[in-house]
């Protein structure tokens, strides 16, 4: 019961997320609410709940104040000379934006966090998007993707999991898979590349005029949760394979497009929010540049200290938010105004985060994960038993996706390997078969990373979960099989 219960409760809030029958945030609420109290939960539901929000409270935190930092990160210039350098790399090739974007996903996502790599990302190159009419959804897919498959890495969360669950070494789950990392990472490259082709035949060439490399006055396009477009009457020269044009532009007879309208490239089409919106402006008032290695300086401590791991990563991003507020906005108004700024995507994101407390609040109180473990753990037929590696990394892919991590690797996981201990396969190997399905996890909406994500690029969950899944599944496929030529998996 526990178990049809469980996996109807997460099929049903797929289906409204998918079909938009519902926002995210409804959904994470009502739904669980509803299978809970079908469970027989009772008043007991609500310390489940608050259970739930205790665990995810710091996560909430820790957003809260990291998009504040950034924000004004991007508020005072500091990422305005890494887009204008990814501009000149880009050339008139979409394809190398998105390729771009894999990369520089890849490399910030050596941090092990998520978030972080999500806000640099989309500061970085959002604008870019926009400005040139690629759709974001191609951003969020390549930057969702290159996380995922990084998030194996010892310091990123999933290995340090499977790793304590089953009482053995990081080093000995995580290096023997570093081949099958590298095969996933090329397989992400490839999709990347793709996903650039596609976008280079919807729009054609790009020609990128010299003021986007050096603005002096003209107002360029907003970034992230702003509007995309300039002020009223500003126009942005493109060229378009012949007959197509930018998409979603008009075309005009000096062969500049018009960006009065929304650009079909955002998907979804609907208005963004301000949240960050001015950042390639050369004129805004926010901009700091006697205060750029500063502010520089102040990110590359962040950073640091965030993998020392030394701090708790919530109280790290208070403190530097509060010291970023400070130096570059001393007066009260203006450290007002930084924070409204950035509001509606602090409230977007640390909602959806707090209501997903809720599906894990009643997940874990009504016992559904561990009634899904067993199940799953009795279901395996005994012919199977010497393929348990296999098996435990193909569930993998479906089961992160639905549940946390934490039950994940705590809850079921620890099931499943003392089943294949009978068959004479290693905790260890278990270990490195559970960490394959990680691509497809950092796609679920229990995720606050890929909440962030989404939130960010002004995208829907839907439209982001119709181009990602299937290419998340393929790489975490690739390295689970890869896994097993190189001998780190037993088939």
């Amino acid at each position: 019961m526990l178990v049809a219960l469980g996996l109807g409760m997460v099929a049903t809030f797929m289906v409204l997320i998918i079909t938009k029958r519902a926002t995210p945030v409804v959904a994470l609420i009502l739904v669980p609410v509803a299978f809970g109290l079908f469970a027989g939960a009772g008043l007991g539901i609500s310390d489940m709940i608050t259970d739930g929000i205790k665990d995810l409270a710091p996560t909430a935190a820790m957003l809260f104040f990291a998009i504040i930092f950034f924000g004004i990160m991007i508020d005072v210039g500091l990422f305005d000379p890494v887009v204008r350098a990814v501009v000149r790399a880009v050339h008139d090739d979409p394809a190398r934006l998105v390729v771009g974007t894999a990369v520089l996903a890849g490399v910030v996502s050596l941090d092990g966090d998520g978030s972080t790599t999500f806000i640099i990302t989309t500061a970085a190159l959002l604008p870019l998007y926009v400005k040139l009419g690629v759709s974001p959804v191609v951003l969020t897919v390549v930057a969702g993707l290159t996380n995922g498959t990084m998030n194996i890495l010892p310091w990123g969360g999933p290995t340090a999991r499977a790793a304590s669950a089953l009482n053995i070494d990081t080093n000995d789950v995580f290096v023997p898979m570093i081949p099958a990392l590298v095969a996933a990472l090329v397989v992400v490259l490839l999709f990347a590349y793709h996903l650039g082709v596609l976008e280079r035949r919807r729009i054609g060439k790009l020609e990128i005029r010299e003021s986007i490399l050096a603005p002096k006055e003209e107002v360029l396009v907003a970034a992230g949760g702003g509007t995309g477009l300039p002020p009223k009457g500003r126009r942005a020269r493109g060229s378009g394979s012949a007959g197509t044009g930018s998409a979603g532009y008009d075309d005009a007879p000096t062969g500049d497009h018009d960006l009065s309208a929304t650009s079909a490239g955002s998907d979804d089409g609907e208005d963004r929010d301000d949240s960050f919106s001015g950042v390639l402006d050369p004129n805004r008032e926010t901009l700091r540049p006697k205060l750029f290695w500063v502010n520089a300086g102040l990110t590359v401590a962040l950073l640091g200290i965030l993998g020392a791991d030394v701090v708790a990563i919530p109280v790290l991003f208070m403190i530097f938010a509060g010291i970023a507020l400070a130096i570059n906005f001393p007066h009260i108004k203006h450290q007002q105004e930084a924070i409204t700024r950035h509001s509606s995507s602090i409230v977007s994101v640390v909602a959806m985060v707090l209501a997903a407390a809720v599906l894990t609040g009643v997940f874990n109180g009504t016992g559904m994960v561990d009634a899904i473990a067993h199940w799953l753990a009795d279901g395996i037929p005994d012919w199977m038993g010497p393929h348990m590696a296999i098996v435990i990394g193909v569930l993998s892919i479906p089961l992160t996706f639905l549940m946390s991590n934490d039950a994940f690797y705590y809850g079921v996981l620890p099931v499943l390997s003392e089943t294949a201990t009978r068959y004479g396969i290693d905790p260890t190997e278990m270990a490195r078969a559970s960490i394959t399905g990680q691509t497809v996890h950092m796609q679920s909406p229990l995720v606050p990373a890929i909440l962030l994500l989404v939130a960010l690029a002004g995208v829907t969950l839907a439209d982001h979960h119709k181009k990602v899944l299937w290419r998340a599944t393929v790489v975490s496929l690739v390295m689970l099989a890869v896994g097993v030529l190189v001998g780190a998996i037993p088939f």
